[in-house]
Formats: C-alpha cells, structure tokens, sequence
C-alpha cells in the first residue's frame, strides 16, 4: 500500500514544507528556480519503519497504519538518512520521532498564527544593526583601520581581521540577503537598483574570503543601499 494524497497533503502542511529535525528548519519544497522545474527535497520518513529490518519496523502495524499520517515525518535527506542509521536506532526512537515531529508542528503553526508580513521599514530596521556590526568591523580590523596601519606586519592582527571576516560581515550579509531575497516584491523599481548592487556586493565579497576571487573583482559595498536603510528605518520610526 502507498502513502495516500491525504496523508501527504496533512503531513506537508502541517510541517509547514520544512525539515521537522530539530534546530534543521531547511526549506523542502522551491517553486522559483531560475529557469528550472519546481522540487522539492523533502522525504517523508516512516517513524515506524516500513519493511523488515528497517529501523523502528513494528510487524502488529497494518500496511495501511504503516503509510499513514501518523507514522510519517517529514525531513530533509540528511536528517532522514540519519535516523534510519542502524546505529541510530537506539537514539531516534518511536517515542522521540514523534516527540520531534508534535513539537515541529506545533511550531509551525505558532509562527503561522503569529508572523505578520513585514513592511520594508520593519526589513530595515532588522538589516540596520547587522550593517552596523559590518562596519564596526571593518574600521577596527580591516585594512584601513589604524590598527593595520600602524601594524602592518602584525599576524595576530591580521588573523583577527579574517576571524571577522569569516564570523561576523560573511554571516551578517547572508543574513541581510536572505531578508531582501524573502520580501524583494515589497520595494520600488528605484530601490531595486540600490538592493542589487547589495547583492552583488555581498556575493563578490563572499567569493573573495573564500578565495575564489582576487580583492580587486569585489564589488564596493554600495552607500545607496546604507541609505535606503536608514531612509526606511527613519520613516517607519
């Protein structure tokens, strides 16, 4: 017996379409895709496993039980291989996986009944103190702090600088383009053209620490963008 579109519409909407692992959130279902068909990654995982052998596989179940909603959770294919590791099985029991699974969804319907669209103030606002943190960085630690400066042969200087790199502006600006990418449909043609050159920056910068790019290909951080923040910020205040 297969899963039934019942059991599949419940499980994906009551997961909300992310991975129920703990701590996991990943995004399971892409309907932008550049060009692409839209997919999805997730995979309905049997709590009870579903044939002999499997991890967790109760013989008593029916084929019917087995496929149902109730023994079903949904996960990323990371989180879905790991469970259903043979040595796993002592960890993810019956009684956690559905620990997990009431837990994540009841989650996500907190969020659904909580989380309002947000304004493009409300984005500045969030995106104006991570920008803040980039450029307290920057002029502490960056080549054209006075530390560098005056130190310039400093290694330990030099390591707390990429430290920041790596620990503060590269996840700020993941953060920062997560939110634009989320709520791009709510700014105006004129204020496209200040979050794209962001994004550009922040893609550039970010194959530069990685090394996949030489410095002089970066793309400038963008002072219209720093604008168009606070312009926002100040407006919504």
């Amino acid at each position: 017996m297969a899963i039934t579109q019942k059991s599949i519409k419940i499980l994906w909407s009551a997961s909300g379409g992310r991975c129920a692992f703990p701590d996991c959130w990943e995004r399971l279902c892409y309907h932008e895709a550049e060009g692409a068909s839209p997919f999805t990654l997730g995979e309905m995982a049997h709590i009870c496993g579903d044939k002999p052998g499997a991890n967790r596989h109760n013989a008593s179940q029916s084929d019917a039980e087995r496929d149902d909603y109730q023994n079903l959770i949904l996960l990323c294919p990371t989180h879905h291989t790991l469970i259903d590791r043979k040595e796993n099985e002592a960890t993810y029991t019956i009684a956690k996986l559905h620990e997990m699974k009431a837990a994540h969804e009841a989650r996500v319907l907190e969020r659904l009944e909580q989380d309002t669209m947000p304004t493009k103030e409300d984005i500045a606002r969030s995106i104006l103190p991570m920008l803040e943190e980039n450029r307290q960085s920057w002029a502490h630690y960056g080549p054209l702090s006075e530390l560098a400066r005056t130190q310039p042969h400093n290694e330990a200087a030099h390591a707390v600088w990429v430290s920041e790199r790596l620990s503060v502006i590269v996840p700020n600006n993941r953060k920062v383009v997560t939110e634009l990418n989320a709520h791009k449909a709510l700014f105006n043609a004129d204020e496209q053209a200040a979050i794209t050159a962001f994004l550009m920056h922040a893609r550039s910068y970010e194959q530069w620490v990685h090394d996949s790019i030489p410095y002089v290909a970066v793309k400038r951080f963008p002072m219209e963008f720093d604008d168009l923040m606070k312009g926002l910020a100040d407006a919504g205040a």
